[in-house]
């Protein structure tokens, strides 16, 4: 009895208030009727309703749109010149440095990263295009002519994003992401206009990054009026060849990528061409089918070189053509003269040294080698310090030359 009444609470009333086996099954009826009720639905929380409700709908639905991207904080850093904080997180300096220092990319894209104020200073100067500036505190900004920085974007980041992301040693918390420079839109200093000389550089098959830019900074110092690099040579704007550079690159005009077809186009008329050399002057014919780098050694410096018969080409390698028919050549030593105006020098390359593409070119202008005389047993100088040697000795002689054509006209000679 007390069973029933736990489960129907009614039940036990009405058996008391009906006696007798009517209101027996009539109460037992109720009973089951109550056991047989439905339970009752618990719903689960309303997050929980949302997220089933949102999972029945249609896969064409479009999802709702994502929320606003947080407002930029902005900073001024003087009139009209305003620049960016870095949020935590921002990788937009380590990708663009990362990209930007891909040659492929700098081809395909034409970037270039310069880093350093006076690397950035310079090029700023000579009218490269900025496009975004990395700075580690507003004070690199004020060392900068502010007007070129007004067309940029300008990001303030962290010392330590700087100094993860930089290739020098000690980084000056400045890295800038320049539009590739053109030298023919260049304007470079006046100064170095001023003290330009008919005196021209090309370089072949120069591959170590910091020999080039030794060069390009010879060659700016000794006012070069134009360098060109041929097929071969390492990309002028890689990082390490604008750390050895010093800024040269934004000094004097540099043609890059140039085959040896395209070379005398890029000469002035009357150009003769001369080629540094470190071979024997006296040297074999078998032995001088192809000149191996820049330098000199001692002998008889008057002798011609020697061509070997013709003959059909042998094996061939990634450099060129072996045993192919070299042009004669005269040699003399480097500090005699050979100035004449306009005049270009060849610098060949640390392994290969002189193409034979180089040595016709010479031959076509009635150019000569110029020998650099070393100790006997001394194979070759660095390509760096002889086109040093030579460029400078050039410029001495084109200079005594002019002072002697201004004496001439200030006192001309009675005839």
């Amino acid at each position: 009895m007390a069973a029933l009444g736990r489960l129907a609470p009614g039940l036990g009333r009405s058996l008391l208030r009906r006696p007798g086996g009517q209101g027996e099954a009539a109460a037992g009826r109720r009973g089951v009727r109550a056991l047989r009720r439905s339970p009752v639905r618990v719903l689960p929380p309303q997050k929980e309703r949302a997220a089933a409700a949102e999972a029945q709908q249609s896969p064409r639905e479009p999802p709702p749109p994502p929320p606003p991207p947080p407002a930029v904080e902005r900073s001024s850093a003087g009139p009209g010149l305003w620049y960016e904080k870095a949020a935590p997180g921002d990788r937009r300096l380590g990708k663009v440095v990362t990209i930007a220092k891909s040659k492929k990319f700098r081809d395909h894209h034409g970037k270039v990263v310069l880093e350093g104020h006076r690397l950035i200073k310079d090029a700023l100067e000579a009218g490269a295009v900025l496009q975004s500036l990395f700075f580690s505190t507003v004070g690199h900004l004020k060392e900068l002519p502010e007007a070129k920085l007004k067309r940029a974007n300008l990001v303030k980041v962290k010392f330590e994003d700087i100094k993860s992301w930089s290739d020098l040693i000690t980084p000056q918390g400045l890295i800038g992401i320049f539009s590739k420079p053109d030298h023919a839109k260049m304007s470079y200093p006046a100064a170095q206009l001023t003290s330009s000389l008919p005196l021209l550089l090309i370089c072949d098959n120069i591959r170590d990054p910091g020999n080039l830019g030794t060069i390009l900074r010879s060659a700016a110092g000794a006012g070069c009026e134009k360098v060109l690099l041929t097929k071969g040579c390492v990309d002028p704007w890689e990082p390490k060849v604008l750390r050895a550079g010093m800024g040269a690159h934004f000094r004097l005009p540099i043609v890059a990528n140039l085959d040896w077809e395209s070379v005398p186009g890029n000469l002035p008329a009357g150009v003769q061409v001369c080629v540094a050399d470190n071979k024997d002057p006296g040297a074999q014919a078998e032995t001088a089918s192809v000149s191996r780098g820049a330098g000199g050694a001692p002998g008889n410096p008057k002798a011609p070189v020697k061509s070997k018969p013709k003959a059909a080409p042998e094996c061939e390698d990634e450099e060129g053509a072996a045993g192919v028919r070299v042009p004669e050549l005269a040699a003399q030593y480097y500090y005699e003269n050979w100035t004449q105006t306009p005049v270009a020098v060849v610098i060949g390359g640390e392994t290969h040294g002189l193409s034979p593409d180089a040595l016709h070119l010479a031959a076509s202008t009635g150019g000569k080698r110029l020998v650099i005389p070393v100790v006997s047993g001394v194979d070759s100088l660095n390509s760096a310090i002889a086109a040093g040697i030579v460029l400078f000795e050039g410029k001495r002689q084109l200079l005594r030359r002019h002072k002697r054509e201004d004496e001439r006209q200030k006192f001309p000679v009675a005839g």
